[in-house]
């Protein structure tokens, strides 16, 4: 593996170290970027943050804290994404990635808490923000930029293209950078997860940080420059901006880009590109695996021969979270990996781990700061975990708790957006919260953590982090159902499903097929994200409430969707990949979804 190139930006922000591979000997004329057809070297992507800089702050006008250099992006994964993000590199400007996700008020109160007066769409969502373009109350009409990427038509005074041509100048002059005066600790990206209530959270990334992550994860990978990434996550993620972007940029090594994740053309990518590393979360990897099982009709021989051995393989590592012990086996197996790091993080970055080789199975690495403890409801720390024979927790009730990190300050959190709410939530009376939960077991002197899902008023899903309250409110809405809940319950091959238990109104009955496409519509039409999709549905007479009448969420998700634990009458209806109604769950359907934990060494997951 080749070294690392060495650059001296003089700086630890992102426009410096750009500027610094871009007049690097080696590293400026060298392809940094690939989509398809198109590439840029890192002097090509400087030369494009550049001009972006400069329209953006052409548009800003003047900059102060009524009218903060605030930047908003809805955008897939294009090499343009990331000329916007160095652009606001450049500029001193702060980007907001929102989630591509978000529909109707969601979006709005999104784009309006994050006051951004830029707003650049990617095409293939413009018609998102038509439907909300009144509701919009600080990005006037004419700085809504849109990426011509669906072959429409597009105004040109719209068109972000034409307005860097003519308000800055063609691809093909080189211009100077921006006169601004930018800091380490200048705000640089906004990225987003979900709070407990209402909009989703603004996650506060300043240059320093994004490249301390670059630093330190490509360190830990051991990349060398010439490191191949592949971004196929979404780059508004933090997984992707961590773990596959600002890594692969360090070192001076490429990366190749697809606008979302295809699981059948991850290997002609990974072999097209020269990919050497993989960013994920979850289920991606299991989906990777089952679509090369079906193009191969499972033939380890053949797999052997057109992906492991293949000539144009050069991975050598993935990295990211949620992966299913048994996938990641086969994972390394079939692509021929030297290794797979699981790794325990969050956008707010104050606590993380890494597993490396070696490392206990189903762990997510060693826990190396002291001040990260596992506390129980009473604020104590819980003891470490101690196994049986069988290798299950002989003491869950004991040593599961939330993963909390307790010192005076905050590592690399940087706060919420505009939220002080939330930060006094988050982190208080000297503890930071994670809202996970976990394990630490003790092995010859080491602490490894074992992630064990989320706090009632979280769901994790394919990797991000949203809020069951949100998410129960929004089917609360129907007209059939006077309540409903929603939480995590255990997945096989990643994070969590989504379970909602409804308490339907007098005289109305539940229909699998009405409710199942009254979702879709929330999907399509209004303001439900795709991953908020109930996976199981139970129907209550009615709930378990508080003292202060507030839904014992910790009851349903203990029994989750196992029928043997409901009480007398539950009917429990869910859905599969494909289906379009949502159909009983059976006695043999259970004991199938029982087998899959079981091959995936989760069982344990669902008889806790």
């Amino acid at each position: 593996m080749a070294e690392a190139l060495s650059f001296d930006a003089g700086t630890f922000t992102v426009g410096a170290h750009i500027e610094a591979r871009a007049t690097h000997p080696v590293a400026a004329n060298k392809v940094f970027l690939m989509q398809h057809e198109r590439s840029w070297t890192y002097r090509q992507f400087r030369d494009e943050s550049v001009r972006t800089a400069h329209l953006f702050l052409r548009r800003l006008g003047n900059i102060d804290d009524a009218k903060p250099g605030h930047v908003a992006m809805i955008m897939e994964n294009h090499l343009e994404l990331l000329s916007i993000y160095g652009g606001c590199a450049y500029g001193g400007l702060t980007l907001f990635g929102v989630n591509t996700g978000l529909r109707g008020e969601v979006l709005s109160g999104v784009l309006n808490q994050s006051r951004a007066r830029v707003l650049v769409v990617d095409e293939r969502f413009l018609s998102e923000v038509e439907r909300v373009r009144s509701d919009l109350k600080h990005i006037a009409p004419e700085n809504i930029l849109v990426l011509r990427t669906q072959g429409g038509s597009v105004p040109a005074n719209s068109d972000l293209a034409a307005c860097l041509d003519r308000e800055v100048g063609p691809a093909s002059k080189s211009m100077d950078a921006p006169s601004v005066d930018v800091m380490p600790t200048t705000n640089l990206m906004v990225i987003y997860t979900s709070g407990t209530t209402g909009l989703p959270k603004g996650i506060n990334n300043n240059h320093m940080k994004l490249c301390a992550v670059g630093m330190v994860v490509s360190s830990n990978m051991g990349l060398g420059q010439d490191a191949v990434g592949y971004g196929c996550m979404p780059l508004f993620h933090s997984n992707s901006m961590f773990v596959g972007l600002m890594p692969a940029f360090w070192v001076g090594g490429s990366m190749g880009l697809r606008e979302r994740f295809s699981a059948s053309q991850f290997v002609p990518d990974v072999l097209k590109y020269g990919v050497t590393y993989w960013n994920y979360v979850g289920e991606p990897v299991h989906y990777v695996l089952a679509a090369i099982e079906k193009q191969y009709d499972g033939d380890e021989a053949r797999i052997a021969a057109e992906v492991t051995n293949n000539p144009k393989n050069h991975m050598r590592y993935a990295c990211g979270n949620g992966a299913a012990p048994p996938d990641i086996d086969k994972f390394v197996k079939w692509l021929g990996l030297e290794d797979m790091f699981e790794l325990y993080g969050s956008t707010e970055a104050a606590i993380s781990t890494f597993r490396r080789k070696g490392d206990p199975r189903g762990s997510v690495g060693e826990v190396t700061d002291a001040a990260v403890k596992i506390l129980g409801p009473d604020g104590k720390e819980c003891e470490p975990a101690q196994l049986g024979a069988d290798g299950k927790l002989l003491n869950y009730d004991r040593c599961v708790g939330e993963i909390c990190r307790v010192a005076d300050d905050t590592s690399l959190f940087q706060g919420y957006f505009d939220n002080a709410k939330a930060n006094s939530e988050k982190y208080r009376d000297g503890i930071y919260h994670s809202g996970d939960l976990g394990h630490i077991l003790v092995q010859e002197g080491k602490r490894f953590l074992y992630f064990d899902g989320r706090t009632d008023d979280w769901i994790r899903k394919d990797g991000e982090n949203f809020s069951a309250g949100q998410v129960g409110r929004i089917i609360s809405e129907h007209d059939d159902i006077a309540l409903a809940v929603a939480y995590g319950v255990p997945c096989a091959v990643s994070d969590e499903l989504v379970m909602a238990a409804l308490k339907m109104r007098d005289g109305a009955t539940f229909d699998p097929k009405a409710f199942f496409d009254w979702c879709e519509a929330q999907v399509t039409g209004a303001s439900m994200d795709r991953k908020w999709f109930p996976d199981f549905v139970t129907i209550v007479d009615d709930f378990e409430y508080t003292q202060t009448q507030k839904v014992l969420v910790r009851n349903y998700k203990k029994v989750h969707f196992d029928l043997k634990r409901q009480a007398p009458g539950t009917k429990i209806y869910w859905r599969e990949r494909g289906d379009k109604s949502f159909k009983p769950l059976t006695a043999s359907d259970y004991e199938r979804l029982r087998k899959e934990f079981a091959e995936r060494e989760k069982l344990d997951l669902l008889d806790r």
